[in-house]
């Protein structure tokens, strides 16, 4: 698939209406389960594995970053392949994230910030949290259109999608680290 052209007749390029409705709903669950989580009762005592998530996520985040980066010096290189093996890759680390993410939330009360450089933290955490949510869709949508082979439409959904990932994949693990001195 790596070296076929899009040809809009060839039935195998045509995009799934229901796929690409399958990823707002997605992206709508996942809008609304981070938007309550915050409002569930949370345990008095946290499972003690889940005390590593926030550091979990952080190396994940920014394994996600280099993973990105590695992706598009391959498609600079024309390595397809490999290309696309990293973003597969970058999806999978996503996905954990996200599991480990929902999984500390539910467990563990919020950590406050309570740093000297607190505008600087809010706007990091307010712009990760806030492009995390829009670039999601776009992501799985560029996703899809790679791996049906609808190059030319990954490439106009990449130009958003892949600045604004690599932004939340290294804002995460800045947010850790300003955070970290203030969990228990």
């Amino acid at each position: 698939m790596a070296n076929q052209t899009l040809d809009s007749k060839n039935p195998k390029f045509q995009e799934n209406k229901g796929i690409k409705m399958g990823i707002w709903v997605f992206t709508f669950v996942v809008f609304t389960l981070v938007a309550l989580m915050g409002k569930l009762p949370k345990p008095d005592e946290a499972p003690f594995f889940t005390k590593a998530l926030p550091a979990v996520n952080a190396i994940i985040n920014f394994s996600c970053f280099l993973t990105l980066i590695a992706s598009f010096i391959m498609v600079k290189r024309k390595n397809v392949v490999m290309h696309m093996r990293l973003n597969t890759f970058a999806m999978i680390l996503s996905v954990i994230f996200l599991l480990c993410y929902v999984l500390y939330h539910l467990t563990n009360h919020e950590v406050k910030y309570l740093g000297d450089m607190k505008g600087v933290y809010y706007f990091i955490l307010a712009t990760h949290i806030l492009l995390s949510g829009l670039s999601l869709p776009f992501i799985l949508l560029s996703y899809y259109k790679a791996f049906i082979g609808n190059i030319e439409g990954h490439k106009k959904t990449v130009k958003f999608a892949y600045p604004v990932w690599l932004y939340v994949a290294i804002t995460g693990p800045i947010v850790y680290i300003m955070l970290s001195p203030y969990y228990g």
